[in-house]
């Protein structure tokens, strides 16, 4: 028998394909020592004559954001019969929508920071909500056009030239305190860890560039909590059908002391996979090396996810 032929799926159009490119080529390299036939596939909109071309055993989903990671990437690899790593179709769509996601944890009892959805022409009237809060568009991930306005800001999306992700903006209350994220593996909770950016929050630059941020493995928090919010994460993953490895982002209030009470943001269903990725970060601290991660993901692909 030949090697297992696996096309790589990276780069996009999004906003985040620098980065699904980094991902891309990490998990690519990573894939052919470990025994694989890889071919690496800078997706266009032509990807179904290159994946038709190539004719791949298995589709390694490594891109990122729009197109790539809310169920149209992987509704396009359903109707061609390829195998293909992460979340499937519909948890993906969810999970991609974050407003649709907070519906679902929130009837499932999630912890979750008060929010809602406006239009973006509503600030022009005034705060919408008691500042502090934070603005984020509905289906980004990489924290691409988050804003957290605190007092004196006059930030209004609707002025904002570099704001191209919609009519509608998710405004949540801003939980003070500490940022834990937690990665899951098929059914197992690898652990959490704790980010101390450097700059205001934990940004796109802070996320992408060595030396903005201090990663804690495992998350230096009061046991109690550490236990709970890894409980948590896997019941985030499950109730939304995800597959695969995930990331869930989470605000951890300890401000008037430890044990604090935290809150669910957000689930990446196609977390990154690039040299300052936590995903990678956490699995390593339990003894899961970058190449037995993706191999785990290949040999975990499927189709009807």
């Amino acid at each position: 028998m030949g090697k297992q032929h696996v096309a790589v799926l990276m780069g996009g159009w999004s906003s985040e394909r620098e980065v699904s490119l980094t991902s891309g080529r990490a998990c690519a390299k990573a894939l052919r020592e470990e025994g694989f036939a890889v071919t690496e596939i800078d997706v266009d909109r032509d990807v179904a004559l290159q994946l038709a071309k190539v004719k791949p055993d298995v589709a390694f989903n490594a891109l990122h954001g729009p197109f790539g990671e809310d169920g149209c990437m992987q509704g396009l690899l359903e109707m061609m019969g390829i195998p293909y790593t992460h979340s499937g179709v519909m948890a993906s769509a969810v999970a991609m929508n974050k407003p649709m996601a907070k519906d679902i944890w929130r009837a499932q009892g999630l912890p979750l920071a008060e929010g809602k959805v406006v239009h973006r022409s509503a600030f022009s009237a005034g705060p919408v909500m008691q500042c502090p809060y934070v603005i984020k568009p509905l289906n980004e991930g990489s924290s691409v056009g988050v804003h957290i306005v605190f007092e004196n800001d006059n930030y209004q999306p609707q002025d904002d030239a570099d704001w191209h992700f919609g009519e509608h903006v998710l405004v949540e209350r801003y939980i003070p305190g500490r940022e834990i994220q937690v990665a899951v593996m098929g059914d197992r909770v690898l652990g959490a860890i704790e980010i101390k950016a450097h700059g205001r929050f934990y940004d796109y630059e802070a996320k992408y560039t060595d030396g903005k941020a201090t990663h804690l493995m495992p998350a230096p928090i009061h046991k109690d909590v550490y236990d709970e919010i890894c409980v948590q994460a896997l019941k985030a993953h499950q109730v939304l059908g995800c597959r695969g490895a995930t990331r869930s982002d989470w605000r951890y209030d300890d401000t008037a002391g430890e044990p604090g009470r935290f809150y669910l943001l957000e689930i990446n269903t196609q977390p990154g996979m690039t040299p300052l990725s936590l995903v990678p970060e956490i699995a390593a601290h339990t003894g899961i090396s970058f190449g037995q991660l993706v191999r785990w993901m290949v040999e975990d692909a499927s189709c009807g996810r």
